[in-house]
């Protein structure tokens, strides 16, 4: 769907809904912003599990499936912004985060907040390139 702006809105059942008036991405000429996600499960609606590292894994799975639903994915990640509920969680996010990211990782920020939705321990948003620009 486009609006008349020329932004295209992008929804996806293979992750979790939006739990507030916002879209899981949107679409803009060559690049996806793509919103917070959570370590939600996309069918249940309920966390994967109390451990940071389940939750970060499951919000990268989750912000994947939106990036592709927008014709991007994780490769074409050029930044991201991790919130943490406990910045001693760091090393524990950050080793899942390495995993999806080995090679040419984006830039990123990293910051502690007091809460997250649903008590979420991490949540991550991103910007992205599209994986075949228009015109290509």
């Amino acid at each position: 769907m486009y609006t008349s702006e020329g932004k295209q809105i992008i929804q996806t059942g293979n992750a979790p809904k939006a739990i507030g008036p916002y879209s899981q991405a949107v679409r803009i000429q060559d690049m996806v912003f793509a919103s917070g996600q959570i370590g939600l499960d996309p069918t249940t609606g309920e966390f994967v599990s109390n451990a940071v590292e389940d939750q970060t894994r499951q919000v990268l799975i989750n912000l994947t499936k939106v990036l592709e639903a927008a014709d991007s994915g994780l490769k074409f990640v050029i930044k991201t912004t991790v919130f943490l509920k406990d910045i001693n969680d760091f090393a524990k996010m950050n080793g899942v985060y390495g995993e999806f990211f080995p090679d040419h990782p984006p830039a990123r920020s990293t910051v502690a907040v007091a809460a997250l939705p649903k008590g979420a321990l991490v949540e991550i948003e991103a910007i992205a390139l599209l994986a075949r620009p228009k015109g290509d």
